[in-house]
């Protein structure tokens, strides 16, 4: 066992460095995953792809390590709106939690699974605590119409090492890309993703079609997985793999802005919640098309 020979074949820099199989992938990441690798060896792998790069094969393969080892989320007949938070906020209110109760009141049983990865940000953990609504602390089923906050180290404790890591090296590794991917689901589900750089819309894209996965795919709010509010995002939807062009990113110039809060700790944003929720602000409208666009592909799963 070990990876070193892997380590050998993606840590030669950024131009010798070669790509891994699909199986190669799997068997790599699932020694991380089980602790069955020195610190040594995790460091050296992190830094490795970090100046690599994933592969859509790689990104398949770390998934399939992590999809056998997931603990899966029982579930009923309807699919499972599955929302990854993991950059949390930063200079925008925090919407996620927003969009998660739209969903929930559509009749939609609603998945928030993430943790924090940095000091400074406000993350969803905390505005769903506001909203009085706290995280799992065992795997349950989600009946439709909730919402459930599950923190990343109960679904699988490997998973949330690796993304711990980045506290100590402070760059991100590929299980920050790869829990905006997963599905934690035991049945039917919609995830959705998003990106933060431009250059991570490809390659995530090919990795979901490579996966088969039902998704809807944009360019988050300061990372995280809702529509900014102020400008809608282009929306790129996959359904079984098969890429669907939702919507256009909005061009031109903004003529109006949401009222949003000014503060955005939990507290405030948590309130804001609660206002556009009971009708005494109005829904931002890129999310409303978000919701729109995630109610749509629910009707084709």
């Amino acid at each position: 066992m070990g990876i070193g020979k892997y380590i050998k074949e993606i840590g030669r820099g950024k131009d010798g460095a070669r790509a891994l199989t699909r199986e190669q992938a799997t068997d790599l990441f699932g020694q991380v995953l089980d602790g069955a690798v020195t610190d040594l060896e995790i460091g050296a792998f992190c830094l490795a792809m970090r100046i690599k790069g994933e592969t859509a094969q790689e990104m398949a393969g770390f998934l399939d390590a992590t999809h056998q080892r997931l603990h899966l989320i029982p579930q009923g007949d309807k699919p499972v709106i599955v929302i990854p938070s993991y950059n949390g906020a930063r200079k925008l209110p925090l919407l996620t939690p927003l969009l998660a109760l739209l969903l929930a009141r559509e009749g939609m049983p609603v998945l928030i699974h993430g943790t924090a990865t940095e000091s400074t940000r406000v993350f969803t953990s905390k505005v769903l605590e506001a909203l009085d609504i706290n995280a799992q602390t065992t795997i349950n089923s989600i009946a439709p119409g909730q919402v459930a906050f599950v923190p990343t180290a109960l679904l699988l404790p490997g998973l949330q090492r690796l993304l711990d890591v980045r506290r100590v090296v402070n760059l991100r590794n590929p299980a920050h890309s790869l829990v905006k991917l997963m599905s934690p689901c035991a049945g039917k589900s919609l995830v959705v993703s998003s990106y933060t750089h431009p250059e991570y819309a490809l390659s995530m894209a090919a990795t979901l079609a490579l996966m088969g996965a039902n998704a809807l795919l944009l360019r988050g709010t300061e990372g995280e997985a809702v529509a900014d509010p102020r400008r809608t995002p282009k929306m790129q939807g996959f359904i079984k793999g098969q890429s669907i062009q939702l919507q256009e990113a909005q061009g031109g110039t903004l003529l109006t802005l949401p009222d949003l809060p000014k503060e955005i700790d939990a507290a405030s944003t948590a309130a804001y919640t609660r206002g556009v929720m009971a009708g005494d602000s109005p829904v931002p409208a890129p999310i409303a098309q978000q919701v729109a666009h995630i109610l749509r592909m629910v009707a084709y799963l």
